[in-house]
């Protein structure tokens, strides 16, 4: 999918895996839209952006969501690409008996239930126009055919979010692809400076998910461009 004209949403975008696909998707020729929970955090995502726009979205609101969706309809008229990145770490070594109500809730607010909230609105749109591709990124801690101990809240955040993508390829109509993309294990604020992967790699499965042309796959769960088991 070409990317001239096309607008491009990524949420969690000012830094870390977001921010690489803003930057790999505006070399593409894409209107890349940098979403992040402050104003502060937006600003300092497009200076080191060097380029494209910035809108403030907080994913755990309904009523942001909202009024992120009203201006993109006043801006731009158009989604070509979402881009559900925002999302949150939780913890390591919690395991079910240990995880704690708050943290099970919260985490599956701000890894599944957040993505939801955007593609509530990004489907119907893109259906209307026919195409659209929607990027989740998720994890390999999400997969059910690999699914093992430890790290519960985040397990089953990604596995609610795997769930919902699957949903939502069903519901897309035409030209419409919705895909789960697993980075990999990258050197970013969530994955450490040991991660084997830099962000530029791990970006690149998501731009590539992105970018998909129309005879490309639609409801599939991918690491680096390669199918994987959900």
């Amino acid at each position: 999918m070409a990317g001239t004209n096309k607008v491009a949403v990524v949420t969690g975008a000012s830094r870390g895996l977001g921010l690489e696909a803003c930057r790999q998707m505006a070399a593409k020729g894409f209107h890349v839209v940098l979403a992040a929970r402050t104003a502060d955090s937006v600003a300092a995502g497009l200076k080191a952006l060097g380029e494209g726009e910035g809108r403030v979205l907080d994913v755990s609101d309904d009523a942001s969501v909202d009024a992120f969706f009203d201006w993109l309809a006043a801006a731009h008229g158009r989604l070509d690409i979402l881009v559900n990145n925002a999302g949150r770490w939780f913890g390591e070594t919690a395991s079910l008996a240990n995880a704690d109500g708050p943290a099970m809730l919260s985490a599956l607010s701000n890894n599944s239930v957040s993505a939801w909230r955007m593609m509530r609105r990004a489907v119907p749109l893109m259906n209307a126009a026919g195409h659209g591709r929607i990027v989740n990124v998720s994890s390999g801690l999400g997969q059910l055919s690999d699914m093992g101990g430890g790290s519960a809240a985040y397990r089953v955040s990604k596995a609610a979010l795997n769930a919902m993508t699957i949903v939502a390829a069903h519901e897309a109509k035409g030209d419409v692809k919705v895909n789960a993309v697993c980075p990999g294990w990258v050197r970013t604020d969530m994955g450490g400076k040991g991660a084997p992967l830099g962000v530029e790699e791990g970006a690149s499965g998501i731009v590539w998910a992105a970018t998909l042309p129309a005879d490309g796959p639609n409801g599939g769960f991918f690491r680096h461009g390669k199918r994987i088991e959900w």
